[in-house]
Formats: C-alpha cells, sequence, structure tokens
C-alpha cells in the first residue's frame, strides 16, 4: 500500500534531509559541475566545426565504425555521379587507439555522398611509413563503378561542376542520394557532380556496391 508524503518512518521520526556538506549534496554539486565541463568542451569542437559552417552535435557520424585513425589518398582523373550529397560531422576511433594523438580519437570530416558513380583511373594508396599499400582500378575500357557510395573526407581538390546544386539546406532534409546528416548541419546537394583530377583525404568509405575492374594490390614506394 502506497503511503502518502507526509507519512513518518515506522519508528515515528521524520525522514532527514541531507545537510549541506551531506554525500548526498557534494554529489549533486559534482554532477553540476561535469555538465558544467561538458558543455566547456564542446566549445573549442564548435569553433573550429564553424570555419565549415558546420553545427553538428559529438557522435554524428559520416560512417557507423570506428575509423582506424589512419588517412588514405584517393584520386581519379574523373568523378561522374548522380544524386550529390555533402555535410560536415565526426567520425571516431576505437577507444585508446594508438592512432589517437592530441585529436581525442575523433576527426572533423565531411561526408560526400553520391547515389551512382563511375570513376576514370582509381588510384588508393595508405601510406604505412616506409611503403605504401597501392589499390588501382578502372585503367582500362570499363571504369570503376558504385552505388550508395560515401566518403569521409577532410581534403578534397579538383575541377567540379554540379547540375541543379542546392547550398545551405538542414542535412537532416537531403534526398538526393537516400542519406540523411544530423539535424542543424549545413549542407548541399546536387542532381549531378563532375570532378576531373579528383584527389581526397580520406578517413573512410562505404558503398553498397562497388565494381573495380583490373584491380590491382600492390606494395609501393609511391602512393597516388
Amino acid at each position: 500500500m502506497a503511503s502518502s508524503p507526509d507519512a513518518t518512518a515506522s519508528n515515528g521520526s521524520t525522514p532527514e534531509t541531507p545537510e549541506s556538506g551531506s554525500p548526498a549534496d557534494g554529489q549533486a554539486r559534482r554532477g553540476r559541475v561535469r555538465l558544467r565541463r561538458a558543455a566547456v568542451m564542446a566549445i573549442p569542437a564548435t569553433a573550429v566545426a564553424a570555419g565549415l559552417m558546420i553545427a553538428t552535435a559529438q557522435g554524428a557520424l559520416g560512417v557507423q565504425f570506428a575509423i582506424s585513425g589512419m588517412p588514405f589518398t584517393v584520386t581519379a582523373t574523373e568523378l561522374n555521379g548522380t544524386g550529390f550529397e555533402q555535410f560536415g560531422g565526426l567520425d571516431n576511433m576505437a577507444e585508446d587507439s594508438p592512432n589517437a594523438g592530441d585529436t581525442g580519437g575523433q576527426v572533423l570530416i565531411v561526408t560526400s555522398a553520391i547515389k551512382n558513380a563511375t570513376l576514370d583511373h582509381l588510384c588508393q594508396s595508405v601510406d604505412l611509413g616506409g611503403t605504401n599499400l597501392l589499390i588501382t582500378a578502372g585503367s582500362g575500357s570499363d571504369k570503376v563503378q558504385a552505388t550508395d557510395l560515401t566518403t569521409d573526407s577532410t581534403e578534397l581538390s579538383g575541377n567540379a561542376s554540379f547540375n541543379n546544386i542546392e547550398i545551405g539546406n538542414d542535412a537532416s532534409t537531403l534526398t538526393k542520394a537516400g542519406v540523411q546528416g544530423p539535424k542543424g548541419v549545413f549542407s548541399q546537394q546536387a542532381d549531378t557532380v563532375r570532378i576531373a583530377n579528383l584527389r581526397q583525404t580520406n578517413y573512410a568509405t562505404t558503398a553498397g556496391v562497388f565494381k573495380l575492374p583490373g584491380l590491382k594490390l600492390r606494395f609501393s614506394d609511391q602512393g597516388c
């Protein structure tokens, strides 16, 4: 049977209220301090993101797996895609990753999503320290093909052109590639994209289908 708020303890005494300086009061104060510290720690990440017009929440990922923290280079003489989206986010490394350095295990990235893409003369390389793991494909008449392609990049360069581009969308409302980012994040999208002399520094790539004609994997003194 539930007791009323005014009920006394079984021994007739009134339940004690924690006094100032008691363990319960100290725990409450520490909880408030931790919340204030968390808010302060979020400020530097927000300041960096502002340079890209990104207002993303910590942990909003372009890809849903822990990244290694090792960047890799991707180049192509030409990329053509239909259904293009782009928005900012954070990628997280595995806990206690040796590649974390002073980043806190997080990398600020820009996610590019393309519904259908073709790439000419694709090259991907990872610097392993003294040698490179090199992958090439699409050097012949058949091009590399990808569907539902996403790349998380810190650098992207090339000569780009877009059809029917929209700039300044909320990332949660994107429709061109079927990928939505976090609410409140700056983004853009277009019906088509073409990038000649593409070069990217990536931390992650995903694709629903990835066809690599003429695939070659090898170690090399030089990267892409």
